[in-house]
């Protein structure tokens, strides 16, 4: 029925359009860019105002905020370029396909991914050479030991029934709460 009412609706063909744009060849690096510097702004913001509620944070730090944001272009890069070379590099959809990219994707995209993140929040902020070690020593694991729990089921149905174009949107709707835990565990002291 919704489908139907939207159809009459003239706006309906204006949205698929758009839709089919945005995730066409020639702009899917700047959909899923916008999508990850879109959605990881937001996961700060929403863990900034609980750290509000819960008296952790007296105001709301806009330079964060756009750290995180930032950080979520740098990655969003990476994995609309990781996806497709892991389509190329181990091509199809069946079930022990899917397994071998869920593998690869743990063991050489989940630590790439969350090294950009560590590294571009590190050039942002001015840190040394050492502070970055540092945090990512203290801190990386504990988004690493997240990735093993939260994306193996997810990227089953990411590689299993959606094509490479849509994989990064569908990365960003799940990292969305992911992207609230990153944004603690970067600005926590352990």
């Amino acid at each position: 029925m919704f489908k139907n009412t939207l159809q009459n609706m003239s706006i309906y063909p204006k949205v698929v359009k758009t839709f089919h744009t945005m995730f066409s060849n020639k702009f899917l690096l700047y959909t899923n860019v916008g999508l990850s510097l879109s959605l990881s702004g937001l996961g700060d913001i929403l863990e900034q105002k609980y750290e509000l509620i819960n008296g952790e944070l007296s105001q709301w730090d806009p330079q964060r905020t756009r750290n995180m944001t930032i950080s979520g272009t740098t990655v969003g890069i990476v994995c609309h370029y990781w996806y497709s070379f892991l389509d190329r590099t181990i091509p199809g959809y069946t079930v022990r396909v899917v397994f071998k990219k869920i593998l690869v994707d743990q063991i050489f995209g989940s630590p790439l991914c969350i090294s950009t993140f560590f590294g571009t929040l590190a050039v942002l902020e001015k840190s040394t050479m050492e502070e970055f070690h540092a945090e990512v020593k203290a801190k990386a694991w504990r988004l690493y030991a997240a990735e093993w729990m939260i994306w193996p089921p997810c990227q089953f149905l990411n590689f299993y029934v959606l094509s490479t174009k849509y994989r990064v949107l569908f990365d960003n709707l799940v990292s969305l709460g992911y992207d609230v835990y990153t944004s603690r565990v970067k600005h926590r002291e352990y």
